[in-house]
């Protein structure tokens, strides 16, 4: 069931840099973006959900996670 997608994976690193680069910059960035500094922790939440997301890509889990998800809603598609 699990295959390894190089799309997948590069999108996934991307996504994951990304989250990176949020929270490394996170002041500049709710600053600039967020309109203030009250949203400080807000900003890096999203990083880090950002980095989850980016790993769960990378390692093509999030194809898994999808089919466990509409199965589990959608238990007659089966």
């Amino acid at each position: 069931m699990w295959e390894l997608s190089l799309s997948s994976f590069f999108l996934g690193l991307v996504i994951f840099a990304a989250g990176g680069a949020i929270i490394l910059k996170y002041q500049w960035v709710a600053e600039n973006v967020a309109h203030g500094v009250s949203s400080y922790d807000r900003v890096k939440l999203f990083g880090f959900i950002a980095c989850g997301v980016g790993l769960l890509i990378m390692t093509s889990l999030h194809t898994a996670l999808l089919t466990w998800l509409t199965h589990l809603i959608f238990p007659s598609l089966s």
